[in-house]
């Protein structure tokens, strides 16, 4: 048994999930990302005394979404709170959050790939500043932007026992605040951050210590860091060594978790509720109005493809992975027909991804069109082009060389041969210039048949229709 196989790993994930208002939590500053350093920090975000917060009631919108969403219980009645501690990035010395009573409670993430995650809350809080070190020569620079900018803390239970589950999880709500609309996703700009606490335990034995790794904003980061904290704790363990309760930082250059600090208990905030804002009352017709707004949900809309389209449940799941996917399949659908749903999806899931993924392009950008996808589909469904030459027409209209299949099919010459006579007088010059080929395929081998295949598809430059070559073949050589 390997030394892993004889430690459980226990992880529970909290994710920051920047929601996208046009302005803060408390204050009507802007949110937009990339301004130029405290430019859209007002007086609220930057504590000037006598200034007082109010609430973005579409934040609290954002938070109803995201409850129905998973399945959770929204609070009628929550309050906020003030966390306190220093820290030169939070001008205010507290930052305003919820505490005892969130506003969302329960819940569940399913992956598609893992195991289902239990959710403990999710609730609303400001951000923070931020640190500026790059530019300022043995000084510390601070941009007060994205103080105040909305975030919905998500908090999972410790249900995760392997960085891949981890992942897995994360990639689920990932792609669920981005479906439902409260969360751009934008990783690289911090919209979407991971906490991930981990401990290491014998099995059946009561949790360890857990450690905190701050702030991991890739997928790949994530995995990379609680593979690594894993192997430490298990090796400090097996050392002897007692494992600390401490927040950790993970550095992607060398692949290692290093402690920042000894790991706060709620206890050391000071949380107490916030006098300068009163309770948030959400009333059962509130929540109905948010509900009579949400987008159909993943769940619901795979299923909706296996029934509605004849879909396998790995097309269904490929294509509901984002909105933009599923939406560009049932645009392409509307047009070519639903006959036609399982060779929309195998395009869309092959060489346009392909496409996109070679050119790191969203599917919103996408150069073909829903209607120019459709169009090329249905020419082959219809006969007039191989799939082999759809390929062509394909590359064709990524680079925008027509404005449809139509005009490149038209224009390159690339129309299907369907003509029973034509295809038959090029067979039998095949034929007759590969004697040793007939014998060989009468002699029972069928790899001849293949070769005299071939040579028929060359002769006609791809534009015979193969199945149309493959009869006429047989029926020739069986007279």
């Amino acid at each position: 048994m390997s030394r892993e196989a004889q430690w459980e790993v226990v992880i529970g994930l909290e994710t920051h999930a920047q929601l996208q208002t046009q302005s803060k939590i408390f204050s009507g500053a802007a949110t937009a990302f990339g301004a130029e350093p405290n430019a859209q920090a007002c007086g609220v975000d930057i504590a000037l005394p006598g200034v007082l917060p109010v609430l973005n009631r579409e934040a609290v919108v954002c938070a109803i979404r995201f409850g129905l969403a998973v399945g959770a219980a929204i609070a009628p009645r929550s309050i906020f709170a003030r966390k306190n501690y220093f820290y030169p990035d939070l001008p205010k010395g507290y930052q305003i959050s919820q505490y005892e009573i969130p506003v969302v409670s329960g819940g569940l993430i399913s992956p598609a790939d893992g195991r289902p995650v239990r959710l403990t809350r999710a609730h609303l809080e400001e951000d923070a500043g931020k640190s500026l070190h790059e530019d300022f020569h043995g000084k510390t620079g601070i941009d007060l932007n994205r103080a105040g900018t909305p975030l919905l803390e998500i908090v999972s239970e410790p249900d995760m026992r392997s960085a891949a589950e981890a992942v897995a999880y994360a990639k689920a709500l990932h792609a669920l605040v981005r479906w439902i609309g409260i969360c751009d996703g934008n990783m690289q700009e911090g919209s979407f951050r991971c906490d991930a606490n981990v401990s290491v335990r014998r099995p059946g034995a009561p949790l360890g210590t857990r450690r905190e790794i701050k702030n991991l904003n890739s997928f790949r980061f994530l995995q990379q860091a609680i593979e690594y904290e894993t192997g430490w704790q298990i090796n400090e363990l097996e050392e002897g060594r007692a494992i600390g309760q401490a927040t950790v930082l993970f550095n992607p250059d060398t692949g290692e978790t290093r402690a920042m600090r000894s790991k706060e208990d709620a206890h050391d905030y000071r949380y107490f509720p916030d006098p300068d804002l009163l309770p948030l009352e959400i009333a059962p017709e509130w929540i109905g109005e948010v509900k009579a707004k949400m987008p159909e949900l993943p769940d619901a809309m795979r299923a909706r493809f296996e029934s509605q389209y004849g879909l396998s449940a790995y097309d269904a799941t490929a294509l509901t992975a984002t909105r933009e996917t599923a939406g560009y399949f049932e645009d392409v659908v509307a047009i070519a027909e639903i006959a036609n749903s399982k060779s929309a999806a195998n395009w869309i899931m092959g060489d346009l991804a392909a496409k996109l993924n070679e050119t790191d392009m969203p599917i919103a950008a996408c150069q073909v069109t829903p209607a120019q996808m459709a169009q090329l589909i249905q020419r082959i469904a219809d006969k007039t082009i191989s799939h082999k030459l759809a390929k062509e027409v394909f590359a064709a209209l990524w680079l925008q060389e027509g404005p449809d299949a139509d005009t490149i099919i038209a224009a390159k010459g690339l129309r299907q041969i369907t003509d029973t006579g034509a295809i038959e007088v090029m067979i039998d010059e095949v034929l007759a210039a590969n004697p040793k080929s007939v014998e060989e395929f009468r002699a029972g081998k069928e790899k001849a048949f293949n070769a005299l295949i071939g040579q028929i598809m060359k002769a006609t430059r791809g534009k015979a229709s193969p199945q149309q070559v493959h009869d006429l073949l047989r029926e020739k050589l069986a007279g």
